[in-house]
Order: C-alpha cells, then sequence, then structure tokens
C-alpha cells in the first residue's frame, strides 16, 4: 500500500503535510544537533572537565528524542520496518479505532438529554426566520426547491405513475361497494327536498332550449308520419308537438306539485331504496362502475392526465419569473416573517423541532453513530494512518522536541547530582 500523493490531497491537507515535514524535520534536526554536541564533548570532557555536564545533557536529550520518536512512530507505522510488539498501532487496531469513536460519539453526543439541552437553548424558529425572510435567500430556498422537484418528477417513469394511478384508483374506487352508500346519500337528499333546485334547473334549461331551437322540430313528428298523410298536416303536427312541449315544461315549472316532479321523486326514492338493498341493483351499478374504470381508454386518460401534469409542473418549475417560483418565493418571505414576529409560531416550530430530533436520535442514534464505524472499516489502513497523522502529527512532533529538551534536563540534573554525592 502507497501513500496517498500530495497532488491528490486537499488543499486543507497539504498545508497539514507541509507543517508536519517541517517540524519532523525541527526534531530531527535537534536530534542531529545533541548527536554533535555529544560528541564533542564526549572527545573532549577529559581535557575540559565542565564539558562533563554538556555531555551528560546531550546524551538524556538524545535518549528522549529517540524514545519519543519511537513512541510517535510506533502510533502510525513500525519503527524502521522492525516488527516489534505493538507497533503500527492505528493500522493494525484501525477498525477497533473506529468502533470505539463511533460508541464515544453515541454515548456522549448522539443522546436525548444532549440534543433537547442543545436545541431548547437555540432560538432555531427565529434564526430560520431571519435568514428565510431575506427575499435572496428566500428565492434561494424556492430555486433549489424547484430543482429537487423537477429532479423527482423526470424520475418517476411514466408507465409506473400510470399503474400507480390505476392501482389506486382501484384500490379506493373500484373495490369499495358504492352502491349502499351512495343509495343512504340519495336518500337523505330527496328527503331534505334539496334535489328540487335541480329539478328546476332541468326544467329551466329545457324551457331555455326550446326556445332557441324551436327548428329542432320540424319533422321530428311527421317523419315518422305514413306518407299518405298531407303536407300541411305534418306541418301542423309538428307545430302541435312543439306547443305541447312548451307547455309542458312551463306546467312543470309553474306547479311545484307537478305530476312529473312526484315522478322524479318517486323514481328517485325507489332507485335510493333499490342501490341500498336490492341485490340486483346494486350488482348491476358495481358491473356499470367496474366496466367504466376497468375501460383501457379510461387507463389511458389517467396515463394522458399524468403527462400532461407533469409537463406543465416541469415548464413552471424551470421558469425561474414564473408564478409558480415567484409565488413560492413570496410564501418563504411571510413564513420568514411571522417565524420572527409570532411568539406561538416561534415556540411550536422550536418545540416541533427539538422533539423531532431527539427521537430521531433516541431511536437512531446507533445508526447514526455506526456511519463513523462503517466509514472507517472501508477506509484502507495506510489511508487511514496518513488521515489521522496529518491531522495530530504536527502536535506529536512538539512531543519529540518536549523529550529532547526533557532528556537534556533530566541527564544534566542526574550528572550533577551524582557528581555532587560522589564526586566522580
Amino acid at each position: 500500500m502507497t501513500r496517498t500523493p500530495a497532488a491528490l490531497l486537499s488543499p486543507a491537507d497539504r498545508e497539514r503535510l507541509r507543517a508536519l515535514r517541517m517540524m519532523k524535520g525541527i526534531a530531527l534536526a535537534a536530534l542531529a544537533a545533541l548527536a554533535v554536541i555529544f560528541c564533542v564533548a564526549f572527545a573532549l570532557q577529559v581535557r575540559y572537565p565542565w564539558l562533563g555536564y554538556v555531555r551528560a545533557a546531550a546524551e538524556g536529550g538524545m535518549v528522549g528524542a529517540l524514545a519519543d520518536w519511537f513512541a510517535v512512530t510506533a502510533l502510525f507505522r513500525r519503527p524502521l520496518g522492525l516488527p516489534i510488539p505493538h507497533t503500527a498501532i492505528i493500522p493494525q487496531r484501525k477498525d477497533e479505532i473506529g468502533r470505539s469513536l463511533g460508541e464515544f460519539v453515541e454515548t456522549n453526543f448522539l443522546r436525548a438529554d444532549v440534543v433537547r439541552g442543545k436545541l431548547t437553548a437555540t432560538p432555531i424558529a427565529s434564526r430560520l426566520g431571519e435568514w428565510l425572510r431575506e427575499p435572496a435567500h428566500a428565492e434561494r430556498v424556492a430555486a433549489e426547491g424547484a430543482t429537487a422537484a423537477a429532479g423527482v418528477l423526470r424520475a418517476l417513469g411514466d408507465d409506473d405513475v400510470q399503474d400507480l394511478l390505476t392501482d389506486l384508483a382501484r384500490e379506493h374506487l373500484v373495490v369499495p361497494q358504492w352502491g349502499p352508500p351512495l343509495g343512504g346519500w340519495l336518500g337523505r337528499l330527496v328527503d331534505s327536498g334539496a334535489h328540487h333546485d335541480v329539478v328546476d334547473l332541468a326544467a329551466d334549461s329545457i324551457a331555455t332550449w326550446l326556445t332557441s331551437n324551436r327548428s329542432s322540430f320540424s319533422g321530428l313528428v311527421s317523419r315518422r308520419l305514413p306518407s299518405w298523410v298531407p303536407s300541411m298536416v305534418n306541418g301542423l303536427i309538428d307545430e302541435a308537438a312543439y306547443h305541447e312541449a312548451v307547455k309542458f315544461v312551463a306546467a312543470v315549472q309553474a306547479d311545484p306539485e307537478h305530476p312529473a316532479r312526484r315522478a322524479i321523486d318517486g323514481f328517485l326514492v325507489r332507485l335510493a331504496e333499490n342501490l341500498q338493498h336490492d341485490p340486483a341493483t346494486i350488482e348491476r351499478f358495481e358491473d356499470a362502475k367496474a366496466d367504466i374504470f376497468d375501460s383501457p381508454r379510461v387507463r389511458e386518460l389517467a396515463g394522458e392526465a399524468w403527462r400532461t401534469a407533469k409537463k406543465g409542473l416541469l415548464i413552471a418549475l424551470a421558469d425561474e419569473d414564473g408564478p409558480l417560483r415567484t409565488r413560492a418565493t413570496q410564501v418563504l418571505v411571510e413564513i420568514g416573517e411571522r417565524l420572527v414576529v409570532d411568539d406561538a409560531v416561534q415556540h411550536r416550530v422550536d418545540v416541533w423541532v427539538t422533539d423531532a430530533a431527539v427521537f430521531l436520535v433516541d431511536r437512531y442514534r446507533h445508526e447514526i453513530a455506526s456511519i463513523i464505524t462503517e466509514t472507517v472499516e472501508r477506509w484502507d489502513a495506510e489511508e487511514t494512518t496518513q488521515k489521522i497523522e496529518l491531522m495530530v502529527g504536527r502536535d506529536l512532533q512538539y512531543i519529540r522536541l518536549n523529550g529532547t529538551i526533557v532528556g537534556s534536563l533530566a541527564g544534566l540534573v542526574i550528572f550533577t547530582v551524582a557528581r555532587a554525592l560522589f564526586g566522580v
């Protein structure tokens, strides 16, 4: 496995790599300097006894530097490539580190009380309102929403939607029995007399049609008479038929108790009763309903309706200055204003968001934390080592420098105390 080339790293990681290399160079330079000082002091300490203190300090510094170099290096790789036990800790225990990190996040951060406390102290609705009431922000949300909606619409296959509409129609329209409910509704309608307005409207419409279409009665009756009937008589018969129709409709309009009205009432009462209790009527009605909804033409109409609606929505969503996007932006601005000025709305939104977040965290916190564990498990061991080293390696190099300094001081102190006690 090879390390990721610097050219493939992000700008931030390249900067971290540069700082890490610089600190490694400084730590190595300090060790090299102490090695040179040790050699010089060791060679000349017989001639210059005071160089013994320098030698002791340099010797202690080298020991500290080497020990800390070993400790830091052992975290990421095997020192000098040697198979020393308990080295290359991070690549060897990568998966365990990921699990531990996931458990730490789950236990200490993804807790209901922690999330609720943080969100309760945050004015979520107010901040959202302040941001959303800016027209530019609202327009951005509307644009993003339009893009997402258009993407969803394009992703939906026309055949799939047509099948879905057909299944929904069958489930909610064809399968349920319509006869008894419709009969009950019709019975209540007749009992209340609400159908009288419909009868009046029908009579008025027929009267208006008769007035405007008198010529339609020409030949309506006479063409069915024997050929030996004189043509003059034919015209009189058609005229009489027209006038009788006009008189009949006028009588229905004028008389609320006209026999035709009572006949209609009786028919509706019988129909309502049969739709509720007559199996033959119910069966015929349900068969007719099934024939209508199972008709290929109905399925085609559903598909055409969907395609037309989809095309219209896509055009409206793509038009930045269109009424749909404009109205959506206005609504978002109004929502933002409401969130800022209405304390009751703010409270409801804050409570809703907090409760929703707590519910999600409480129920799915293990799944959320498992993202960390699974992500680390998928990482290459060398890649994981490099990522962690780039994040903390620079600070760890300070440990090497501190070890160098502390080792030098410790060596100097030990040598001084030994000289004072034993005079060697």
